[in-house]
């Protein structure tokens, strides 16, 4: 082989060494950034899987949560059911205690009146301390921050005060009104059965005519009787049988 001929074989064989050279560089590029790439993909992967798992777990909660507060509307749907009802029990009580309130003030009333009625058509002993005692009952029957059990309790003790007035027998020293004359006397009340009068001095006594509802002079005869029925009443004689008349007495 001649020396031109080894020449050019020689550039061919190391042109061709060049190349191969070149391609395994280029090879060996390429697998790194195929491997780069390769480890990028894993980690967004990674990434992936763990966000993955966090949202599944997320989810999981959420459900979980759902399902509770589920749970937790229905037992407080149940309690607010519950709570509505007593609500409209309440209502209908309170509604019906303002109705019994209304026709119990309506009845008090109504016994007032009567009582005042009946004062009025009485005979006429401890007029002032009556009459206060209604005026008091009637201001007390009116004002509403009053209950209702304390205005009836007031008014059965006004009622039970008025009806021991029958089973006594009292002295008040008054003025009473004998035929236009104003006589300032010793009022006998004997229960509710009648009224007498005597002047202090015991020279005039006399009774109240219910039928005529005004108080007359009685005859001298009947002095003794009412002065010894004053004395009993009054403690300065001992009780013994008195014969005092009742009833409408003529003078």
């Amino acid at each position: 082989m001649g020396r031109l001929a080894i020449i050019a074989l020689l550039v061919v064989l190391t042109a061709a060494l060049l190349h191969a050279q070149s391609e395994t560089g280029d090879l060996r590029g390429t697998a790194g950034e195929t491997v780069e790439i390769e480890k990028q993909t894993q980690g967004e992967r990674d990434a992936w899987a763990s966000e993955q798992a966090e949202l599944e777990a997320r989810y999981r909660t959420a459900k979980a949560n759902v399902r509770y507060l589920g749970e937790r509307i229905v037992v407080e749907q149940k309690k607010q059911d519950a709570l509505e009802e007593s609500i409209g029990e309440l209502t209908r009580r309170l509604d019906e205690a303002h109705l019994l309130q209304s026709s119990l003030q309506d009845t008090m009333n109504v016994i007032l009146a009567r009582f005042e009625e009946f004062v009025e058509r009485d005979i006429p002993f401890l007029p002032e301390e009556r009459e206060r005692r209604i005026s008091n009952l009637r201001d007390v029957l009116a004002k509403p921050d009053i209950t209702g059990a304390e205005k009836v309790q007031l008014l059965f003790e006004a009622l039970r005060i008025e009806a021991e007035y029958g089973s006594t027998v009292e002295v008040n020293r008054t003025e009473v009104q004998v035929d236009g004359e104003a006589v300032f006397a010793d009022v006998l009340k004997v229960g509710r059965v009648s009224l007498f009068w005597r002047t202090p001095d015991g020279q005039r006594s006399g009774t109240f005519d219910p039928a005529a509802r005004n108080w007359i002079e009685l005859d001298r005869k009947y002095d003794a009787s009412i002065k010894e029925t004053i004395e009993m009443a009054t403690h300065m004689r001992p009780i013994e049988l008195i014969a005092l008349p009742l009833g409408r007495v003529q003078s």
